[in-house]
Formats: structure tokens, C-alpha cells, sequence
């Protein structure tokens, strides 16, 4: 230490020159503000980004076939359309139906939930021509799935009626053209029940039109027929364009699988259906936007830290 320099310009060896802990410090604040912003934006993002999606809830009109494979019975799909408009990932769903034939929430095995693009995709083309059109129908093949007996999701049910009667009911009656059309199979009643599932890993989607296609494993109890809701879609529900019609098939030898039908326009003539589901999840933020934000604060930045060293070294030389 220099002990003949006044006290007050004495500098501890451990003491850093001015020009470099100024240096130090504007780093750190820049730092703590990109920080500080990024973390402030991304909180308010996934505040501000949840995905929620319903068709609302029954309104009684039909109630259609889903069902998994069992001994003696075809395995049965009705599937119904939703949009994402950006990269969406989809951690749960509801879905509302009945239990029919003696089934009870008791009798539940297992829940799958399969999603489909819109045909032509993942399909054969051109179709077999054993349907009236396959425009706007469901693609061949899904493209994700979901399996609780897998582990791949979790359930409850609730019991929202124990006896709730729909209009209408398309089970058996699922042939191929030009015998699609027949009328339906009449009323059906049964407990109305709300599916609550839970994926254990999300489905990423990026913006899509999306087929939903729920199966519930009653085995030999009885059957889930899901139910209809308002078309066009109404409030409290989430209304898009273009909402298309549910659709059916069964799969299985001489079934009319791969293909699909109208449920409303072909096999009902009634005119299209909605089907009731609901779901959740997050829109899920593209990395680049957040890059862009950062590195934006600090352009900002460097000019204010720029000036700031320039007075610091016109002081300097003054002194």
C-alpha cells in the first residue's frame, strides 16, 4: 500500500478501478433487467394464454355410438371436430354421454381418446367410394392417442342424471352407401355422465383442425353412447368456423371402417350434430418471440452504457 498518498485516495488491493466496476455493474443491471422482463412476460404469457375449448353441454337431441372392442361387439366411433389457431398442448378433456344397457359409472374400465386430421390426411386416397363423400370427414388413421389402460391418462366420472332420455340414437345402424340412411334407432335413456380426463403427457398440436374421438370400455355391461350439442355452437361453448359435423363408423370385418359417416346427414337425415366435449391446456410459447424480446432490451441497453462509460472517462481526464 502507497502510505504516503492521502488517506482519501488510498485504494484497497481488493478494490476494482472505477472504469471496470462500472463496467460490472451496468452488465448486471442490464442482465437483471432482461431477466426481470422475461420473467415478468412469460408469468403474464401463460396467465394470458390458456387454451379452453366446449361445445357446450347436451342439448338431448341424439346420442351415438363410442365404444372399444369387446367379445361380440364391433368397436364403434363417433368423432367431432375442434381448431387450434398456434402451438397448443392439450392437458385435459371432458366429454358427456350416456350409459345404456344396465351400465353404471361401476361398470367403467377404461377411457381412449384418439385424435384424427381432417381427410385427406393420414388417409387412402382416393376412398373406397362405400360412403356418399368423405369431404371434411375424419382421416383414416389418427394420429395421437391416449390409453388408460396404458397409463397414458387418467379419469373420473361424474354423474350428472340418472336418467336422461335423448331423441334420437344411432348404435347398429351404420352401413355402408347407398344404404347409409336409417333414420336413426329412436329415443334412448339412460345416466347422463361427464368423462373427466387427464393426459399424463400433453398432446402437441400446432394450429390444426382436429378430430376428437373419445371410446369408453363398458365389456359386456352396456354401452356409451356420447351426446349431441347445439350446431351451431353457443354461448357459454366456443364458437369457430368452420365447425364441422360429427361423424361415425364401426371397425371391424364387413364394418364400414376405414371410411366414416355424417351422422346427421347420412345415417339420420336430420341435419349435422355437435358432439358435447370440452378442452384444456396451454398455448405453448415460441421460443424465437422471447429471443426477440431479450435481445431487443439489451440494444436498448448498450447505448445508455455506452454513454455512461464516455462520461466516466471524460471525468477521468479532467481530473
Amino acid at each position: 500500500m502507497d502510505v504516503s498518498a492521502p488517506a482519501s485516495k488510498r485504494s484497497h488491493p481488493l478494490t476494482r478501478p472505477a472504469s471496470a466496476l462500472s463496467a460490472f455493474a451496468w452488465s448486471a443491471f442490464a442482465w437483471s433487467v432482461v431477466s426481470g422482463t422475461l420473467t415478468l412476460a412469460a408469468s403474464r404469457q401463460a396467465q394470458a394464454q390458456a387454451f379452453n375449448f366446449s361445445t357446450g353441454t347436451p342439448d338431448g337431441k341424439i346420442a351415438t355410438l363410442s365404444r372399444t372392442a369387446s367379445a361380440g361387439k364391433l368397436e364403434t366411433e363417433t368423432a367431432d371436430d375442434f381448431v387450434t389457431t398456434a402451438p397448443t398442448a392439450i392437458t385435459s378433456a371432458m366429454f358427456t354421454g350416456l350409459l345404456v344397457g344396465g351400465a353404471t359409472t361401476a361398470s367403467v374400465k377404461d377411457v381412449e381418446i384418439e385424435l384424427y386430421h381432417v381427410f385427406p390426411l393420414d388417409s387412402t386416397v382416393p376412398p373406397d367410394n362405400r360412403v356418399t363423400t368423405r369431404v371434411n370427414s375424419p382421416s383414416d388413421d389418427n394420429f395421437a392417442a391416449a390409453d388408460g389402460a396404458l397409463g397414458q391418462l387418467s379419469f373420473t366420472t361424474t354423474l350428472l342424471n340418472p336418467s336422461f332420455t335423448a331423441a334420437n340414437s344411432v348404435v347398429n345402424g351404420i352401413q355402408a352407401a347407398p344404404s347409409q340412411f336409417t333414420g336413426g334407432e329412436g329415443p334412448v335413456t339412460g345416466q347422463e355422465v361427464q368423462f373427466n380426463v387427464t393426459f399424463n403427457t400433453p398432446f402437441l398440436l400446432g394450429p390444426d383442425h382436429v378430430f376428437f374421438r373419445p371410446e369408453v370400455d363398458l365389456g359386456n355391461a352396456g354401452d356409451f353412447l356420447w351426446l349431441s350439442a347445439p350446431k351451431p355452437i353457443l354461448p357459454p361453448g366456443t364458437p369457430f368456423t368452420p365447425d364441422l359435423q360429427s361423424w361415425i363408423r364401426n371397425d371391424g370385418p364387413g364394418a364400414l371402417g376405414p371410411d366414416w359417416e355424417r351422422i346427421g346427414t347420412d345415417v339420420t337425415g336430420q341435419g349435422p350434430f355437435n358432439a358435447s366435449f370440452s378442452l384444456a391446456g396451454q398455448v405453448v410459447p415460441e421460443p424465437s418471440s422471447l429471443a426477440l424480446l431479450a435481445g431487443g432490451l439489451l440494444l436498448g441497453l448498450a447505448p445508455l452504457a455506452r454513454r455512461g462509460r464516455a462520461r466516466r472517462a471524460g471525468k477521468e481526464w479532467r481530473d
